[in-house]
């Protein structure tokens, strides 16, 4: 059913008149008939009895006027609400992002509520591989994780930032001067992972194998602080990113930047390859604003 022969007819009930009806939607009377009478021949029922003097409704006439009435005022709010949704008025974002990386992202967070208060952002915590997996599943529209991804994962990414991976460990167990350590001088350490699951560690591993090393892990988490606190105790050595450093209470540990070859904890937002929404494209916008860096052109249909 045509929505335009719908409200043709309702605007010549209004008007008790098709020539009063044409000039209010500015179309020609036999436009306003034509309509009308195709309205009928769909319902195979006439809807209009036409005499001289006034238009009435059948009863078939009745009901369609009524729920008619109802469509087009569906219809209104549904292109207000495209509408809205447009001028990111209203909305939503399901994003996903690891316990890890959300420290980095509180100003983000909160440029975007102030930015788009009106749009509803829904935050999905989980490990860097689950929200990988969420991504590609397309629980959530959008999500964060660590570069270099799973091979066999059919998502999108851009990096947003990228921090150096330090060694942390109690001053007896990386003692002496140097500020850096070779990543071959960590094979002889026992080392303290993050889980499994942690794209971290997925990373870590990586390196070790890609330079002929084995990572001889002697504990795992999945916090970490208790990564961390176990390194400062002397159990071991964990490999943290830099921004973590800061958060650590002052004791009897050391701190050494990872070299030859450097090892860079780079966070990527990664999203499904399909259709952005409005509300996703304004957290890219927010991310390019607050983080810089490179971002991609969102023509088309991402």
């Amino acid at each position: 059913m045509d929505i335009r022969s719908l409200r043709y007819f309702i605007e010549t009930v209004k008007h008790q008149s098709f020539t009063q009806a044409a000039q209010s939607l500015n179309v020609t009377q036999s436009t306003i008939s034509k309509m009308v009478k195709q309205l009928e021949d769909e319902l195979g029922e006439p809807l209009l009895i036409r005499d001289h003097r006034q238009l009435q409704l059948t009863d078939c006439g009745k009901v369609v006027l009524e729920r008619g009435q109802e469509v087009l005022q569906s219809m209104q709010g549904l292109l207000r609400e495209v509408h809205e949704v447009q001028a990111l008025q209203r909305g939503r974002l399901d994003l996903g992002i690891p316990p890890m990386i959300n420290v980095l992202f509180t100003e983000v967070l909160k440029t975007f509520k102030n930015r788009h208060p009106q749009i509803e952002l829904i935050l999905h915590e989980e490990t860097g591989m689950g929200i990988e997996r969420m991504v590609a599943a397309g629980t959530v529209e959008m999500g964060l994780s660590i570069l270099p991804l799973g091979p066999e994962l059919n998502v999108s990414a851009t990096p947003v930032a990228k921090h150096a991976v330090w060694a942390i460990g109690h001053k007896d167990t990386l003692a002496g001067a140097q500020k850096k350590i070779k990543l071959r001088e960590l094979e002889k350490h026992p080392l303290i992972f993050l889980g499994e699951d942690y794209a971290l560690t997925r990373m870590l591993r990586r390196a070790f194998a890609h330079a002929g090393l084995r990572a001889n892990i002697a504990a795992q988490s999945n916090q970490w602080d208790w990564v961390a606190s176990m390194a400062q105790a002397g159990m071991g050595v964990a490999l943290l990113p830099q921004p973590f450093l800061s958060r650590l209470e002052p004791g009897d540990w050391v701190a050494k930047e990872v070299v030859e070859p450097a090892l860079n904890w780079e966070v990527a937002l990664l999203w499904n390859g399909r259709y952005l929404s409005q509300a996703a494209r304004a957290w890219l916008q927010v991310c390019a604003d607050v983080l810089g860096g490179n971002w991609p052109e969102l023509e088309g249909d991402l």
